[in-house]
């Protein structure tokens, strides 16, 4: 028995009050963000054709939907909150559980929250009156730094992405029914505005199916750009897992979390695809690597100025979304991993009115808030996100071989389908991604290699308080 379990009946629990409704909001609304309207540049700066920029959204779309299938046994067979961190410590033990909640929690969850952010920042920028948003507010010469050559400096944009997710940490904080109800209404939202920019970009009358046979001279092309512009897909498709952080809190998750995933990746895929095809039939590739934001480019030419403003503002509503769903599900990890004692006590404490792992949300927020102050491009931001997060991926995914030989018995409500071959295909993918991931960026890849490494002493610090304390 762990000690989520011991304590049962003398502590508040997380309240299961997620509805379907919610918990495919929060697969829809998590994955579509900052991602389709801003990484279509960085694909097409990679690959330099729109053929190849299309198949990098399907081939990203089948990847994270096979995943989606194999966590959709996982969740439905361990719906406990923290999701991965579950299925890693029963499958590879204790320590390969906390390794994956150390870096989920220092690491994947504030750059995630951090590239959202820095999007919306780079979206409002758009807007003549948040102009200001890229001077600085603040500058010192030697503040945080040694070097004075180096002043650290705060703009008026790294204020706003603080405060949207101070703004969206405490709606969180104050219960997840709220932040359900709020990722279930502006999904809904979202999904419209993807529809409408779809309509617009195929309405377009100097539009031509000639632009997918274009290409752009300046591309780093080859197998790593291919790869390149696949990282920035599946940054855009990034999110399908964070439902199984939050198991903890669905209604009949062995019903709603297959549902949930398999349907919601479908349906985001579905949407990527007609959004790329309606950009790259308004714009040509050169076009398409030439802009910041290739859909309000492409709304500008049929509906002019106003429509792309419309666009902007939906993007920026777009991605309050994604960070609501990103919150919610990232503080559950740290807060699973200290129910087990392998952390501070205190992240394991539900709050007894709003049931929610309050502690655990505001850590969360100053890790994010602490990254932003450190500063970064969206670019940094979502490749050091994605290479800690899909390594996890990947060991989270094949523990589904470890449970299906251990436990062959074990009360399996949805199995996966093509099993063993859909599962492999997501695992062994995953893996040639990480392989290209770090030998693209070393630097950065070392140095998160060396953060997880950093976890192991800490585990075992936190291994023998936990022995020694009374059973």
């Amino acid at each position: 028995m762990d000690l989520q379990t011991k304590d049962n009946h003398s502590r508040p629990e997380l309240a299961r009050d997620l509805g379907l409704s919610h918990a495919g909001a929060v697969v829809v609304g998590t994955i579509i963000g900052s991602g389709i309207f801003l990484v279509p540049t960085e694909m097409m700066q990679a690959v330099g054709s729109a053929r190849v920029v299309y198949l990098a959204w399907v081939v990203g779309g089948l990847l994270s939907f096979f995943g989606a299938l194999t966590y959709a046994e996982l969740g439905a067979m361990k719906p406990q909150a923290g999701g991965e961190y579950v299925y890693v410590r029963d499958a590879y033990g204790p320590l390969a559980g906390f390794l994956y909640a150390w870096t989920w929690f220092l690491i994947a969850k504030p750059a995630s929250i951090a590239t959202i952010t820095t999007g919306l920042v780079r979206i409002l920028e758009t807007f003549p009156v948040f102009s200001f948003l890229s001077h600085a507010c603040f500058s010192h010469a030697s503040f945080l730094h040694v070097s004075t050559s180096h002043p650290f400096t705060v703009t008026y944009g790294q204020l706003v992405a603080i405060g949207a997710t101070v703004l969206i940490s405490w709606l969180n904080y104050i219960g997840v029914r709220r932040a359900g109800d709020f990722q279930f209404v502006f999904t809904l939202l979202k999904v419209a505005i993807i529809l409408g920019i779809v309509a617009v970009g195929f309405s377009y009358n100097g539009g031509t199916w000639a632009n997918f046979a274009t290409e752009f001279t300046g591309a780093k092309g080859g197998v790593a750009g291919f790869f390149a512009a696949l990282v920035a897909a599946l940054w855009a498709y990034d999110g399908w897992n964070d439902l199984n952080m939050v198991a903890g809190e669905i209604r009949n998750p062995q019903r709603n979390i297959p549902l949930s995933l398999i349907w919601g990746v479908a349906t985001v895929g579905a949407l990527y695809i007609l959004v790329n095809a309606a950009v790259q039939y308004v714009l040509p590739a050169a076009a398409v690597a030439g802009s910041e934001r290739p859909a309000s480019d492409a709304v500008a030419l049929v509906l002019g100025h106003a429509g792309a403003t419309l666009v902007s503002a939906g993007m920026a509503v777009s991605m309050l979304v994604t960070l609501n769903g990103t919150i919610m599900s990232g503080a559950r990890v740290p807060f699973a991993m200290a129910r087990d004692g392998y952390f501070f006590k205190a992240i394991a404490e539900v709050h007894p009115r709003f049931r929610t792992p309050s502690l655990a949300i505001v850590v969360q927020c100053a890790l994010a808030i602490a990254l932003l102050l450190l500063g970064g491009s969206f670019r940094q931001f979502f490749s050091l996100a994605i290479f800690a997060e899909w390594m996890f991926y990947m060991i989270a995914g094949s523990t589904v071989f470890v449970f299906r030989r251990r436990e062959p018995h074990a009360e399996r409500p949805y199995r996966v389908w093509g099993y063993p071959v859909v599962p492999a295909v997501f695992v062994l993918v995953s893996a040639a991604l990480l392989y290209y991931t770090f030998t693209d960026n070393l630097k950065s890849s070392a140095a998160g290699c060396l953060a997880i490494l950093a976890g192991v002493p800490v585990f075992y610090v936190f291994a023998r308080r936990r022995a020694a304390t009374p059973k």
